[in-house]
């Protein structure tokens, strides 16, 4: 009898050792499930946050740009080659003309107002029409060529086929990283430029295929 007890005995240890296992398991399972049901909820809830981030931040853009819309013009005396530039409607403009010295034409343009005029500010955009041959102009820009401060390449105006200038990228003023363009004009040399990065995109799209001037 004691023998019989003995061979039961075991197989009921083996049965209860796996079914404590199992329900280990299963444990292991239902909260393993739960914390990826709960992660993954926080994760969807993340993600559906940053798409309405990006679809609002790209509404904000769209109509930022809209806003921009119709562009206003500055026209120069013609003295100074009848320049015209257009430019975003929520930006400002200061802008002195000279009858004697140079710059003759010395323009600065900025979103909202105009800062006060300081080498300190890096103004969304720039027109200088400089008393001095476009030679002289470029020679300006020899040392940071030279050290790859800048990269320069011609340039050729939308509006103005017949004149090839030179366009500047990199540094365009101490401390300051833009795009210049620089185009012969008369005795006289036009130079536009933006002196921070965050206005290229205005530069290469509202400025530079809108500008005219008289030859």
């Amino acid at each position: 009898m004691s023998g019989m007890k003995n061979v039961l005995t075991i197989p009921l240890i083996l049965v209860s050792l796996l079914l404590i296992a199992a329900g280990s398991f299963a444990i292991w399972a239902y909260m393993g499930r739960e914390d990826y049901k709960l992660n993954s909820d926080e994760k969807s809830a993340a993600a559906v946050e940053v798409a309405e981030q990006k679809t609002s931040t790209a509404k904000d853009n769209q109509f930022a740009e809209k806003e921009k819309l119709p562009l206003k013009d500055y026209a120069g005396p013609a003295a100074y080659g009848s320049v015209v530039i257009k430019y975003p409607k929520t930006w400002s403009a200061y802008i002195a003309e000279k009858s004697t010295g140079s710059p003759a034409i010395d323009g600065y343009f900025h979103p909202g107002f105009v800062p006060a005029v300081s080498d300190k500010v890096s103004y969304a955009l720039r027109l200088e029409v400089a008393n001095m041959s476009y030679t002289q102009s470029l020679k300006r820009f020899d040392s940071d060529v030279k050290a790859g401060l800048v990269k320069a390449t011609a340039y050729i105006p939308p509006k103005q086929q017949t004149v090839t200038g030179t366009r500047f990228e990199g540094k365009v003023g101490t401390d300051k990283t833009g795009v210049m363009v620089v185009l012969p004009m008369r005795d006289k040399t036009l130079m536009i430029w933006t002196e921070s990065t965050d206005f290229i995109n205005d530069f290469n799209n509202n400025i530079l295929p809108n500008f005219t001037f008289e030859q």
